[in-house]
């Protein structure tokens, strides 16, 4: 299976959770390019959308290939004797001051959601490892959340095993055995900038805006 691009996968996804629309649910988008089918599904299904921010530590020879993830509160990595504490330390302070401005950027002057006992849908545009996903998953237990479902238009078969010990649900629209990077499953994986974050987000606090007044009415 191919996307045409992120929004495809997005319209996609949003019909397979359809079943969700009577329920009180925060999409959750993991930027930058997940924020772009997030915005499909919380646009389709009149949810609110909101960025949890968590990056994937990447392995000292292979960035992309990670080895634990962290947030602004925290981190994890899978243990390995050959990755020194110094090394972790270094990429920790380095990913969390990117985070930090992400926040800035994404989230400080906007309005926040309510988690506590929401159903909380957090979306990505493809998952490899799952390391990522699992710190997201993480960071918004702490929220007391009624539900965690996990949604992403493909996925690695391993990683999908891997997120149904954590998450409550999984949807994945294609699950891949030959899984070669996300971006191989999209026509047009075009990367998805800081700007194109906020103008996600602020078209979605204008829709949000006017679903709101238009249900007081």
């Amino acid at each position: 299976m191919k996307y045409a691009n992120r929004k495809d996968a997005g319209l996609k996804l949003a019909f397979q959770l359809r079943k969700f629309t009577m329920d009180d649910c925060v999409v959750c988008a993991i930027p930058h390019g997940a924020v772009a089918v997030a915005f499909e599904v919380a646009a389709s299904l009149n949810f609110p959308l909101q960025p949890v921010l968590t990056k994937k530590i990447g392995h000292p020879v292979n960035k992309e290939y990670a080895i634990g993830a962290a947030s602004l509160t925290g981190y994890f990595v899978w243990a390995d004797d050959a990755i020194s504490d110094d090394y972790v330390k270094t990429e920790v302070e380095r990913i969390q001051a990117q985070l930090q401005d992400m926040h800035n950027k994404f989230i400080t002057g906007r309005r926040t959601f309510t988690l506590k006992d929401k159903i909380l849908i957090i979306i990505d545009d493809g998952i490899a490892t799952g390391n990522t996903m699992l710190a997201a998953i993480q960071l918004l237990r702490k929220e007391e959340p009624l539900k965690i479902v996990v949604a992403i238009p493909v996925a690695s078969s391993q990683a999908y095993k891997f997120l149904q010990r954590d998450a409550d649900e999984v949807v994945c629209l294609h699950l891949a055995e030959n899984f070669t990077g996300v971006g191989s499953f999209y026509e047009d994986f075009s990367q998805v900038n800081d700007a194109d974050v906020i103008a996600y987000l602020d078209e979605m606090e204008k829709i949000y805006k006017h679903s709101a007044q238009t249900n007081s009415l």
